[in-house]
């Protein structure tokens, strides 16, 4: 799958598998294929990173979604065997491990919400458990699926070795990490408005942090409130997403560059980031989890 050099190698496999609308005149240069313009608006892949860029916004990550969508079914599925053999008795096994994230979970919720929810202790199970797997993902080595789903498209589709991106660690998509992010956000504009009313959550927005007891100065602030928390709401978000995106997407790159630079011996060269990584890949859905519970109980403090 690698390219002439270790810098289209890299390009290649930093690039998603992406499937999105072409409008009507649009020149394809494909890798290997003649050029074709088309005659009208056509949905299609991909085949060049220049192509993904022309399709905006609308284009659809294939891979991320894909990926991201089965491991948490996978997910599910575990949690859904461990529940059924679930016992009064001492948990052994598949089982005992369950309990014990179930345990951990529930006493990071205890000690950081300070609200009363049904939905925050599973939710936090979910973030947590979704994002390991994600950032597991980025312990295969990177050319083992990539190279799998190339040979397929090659060998049945008539792609070309370019052409065949498949990124596998969904959490190196910034589409993803903001995507969790902001159903997060939308979570605590929910949580404020259920704890405080639709008045207090307008008042959160433009009460603080500059307050004054005087009616007419206290209008003169609100627009300032306003822009400041409405810009310290956005942010949280962002910078979640971000710092997830951020993270991963860095230790992946090094394992791209090891490849490209080491070949065959890759294996070797990348173990000692492998093991050094696995803390990475539990503190960042650890940091994820914490900061979702931290933002919701700050949403549903009555000071």
């Amino acid at each position: 799958m690698a390219g002439s050099n270790a810098q289209d190698y890299i390009k290649h496999h930093l690039g998603n598998l992406t499937y999105g609308e072409l409008p009507a005149g649009y020149v394809r240069e494909c890798d290997g294929r003649d050029t074709q313009t088309l005659t009208e608006s056509t949905w299609t892949f991909a085949c060049n990173g220049n192509e993904a860029k022309d399709m905006g916004f609308m284009a659809f990550h294939v891979d991320s979604l894909a990926w991201s969508g089965g491991l948490g079914i996978i997910m599910c599925l575990l949690f859904w065997m461990g529940a059924r053999k679930a016992t009064a008795g001492v948990p052994s096994g598949f089982l005992n491990f369950v309990e014990t994230i179930i345990e951990f979970i529930d006493t990071q919720v205890r000690d950081s919400f300070h609200g009363k929810s049904k939905l925050v202790a599973p939710l936090s199970l979910v973030i947590f458990c979704w994002v390991f797997l994600m950032n597991l993902m980025d312990l295969i080595p990177v050319d083992f699926v990539p190279g799998t789903f190339s040979w397929i498209m090659t060998s049945f589709f008539g792609w070309t070795a370019q052409e065949a991106y498949f990124k596998i660690v969904p959490s190196t998509d910034p589409n993803i990490t903001l995507s969790m992010s902001f159903s997060v956000m939308l979570l605590v504009i929910f949580f404020t408005i259920k704890a405080k009313g639709v008045g207090g959550f307008v008042g959160t927005l433009t009460l603080h942090p500059f307050e004054a007891s005087n009616p007419v100065l206290k209008a003169l602030l609100m627009p300032v409130n306003l822009l400041l928390e409405t810009i310290g709401l956005l942010a949280k978000p962002v910078s979640l997403g971000l710092r997830l995106f951020g993270n991963m997407y860095a230790g992946e790159f090094v394992f791209i560059m090891l490849a490209a630079m080491m070949g065959t011996w890759q294996f070797i060269g990348a173990w000692p980031w492998a093991v050094f990584h696995i803390l990475v890949i539990t503190l960042q859905a650890f940091i994820f989890m914490v900061l979702t519970i931290v933002y919701l109980s700050m949403a549903v403090e009555d000071h």
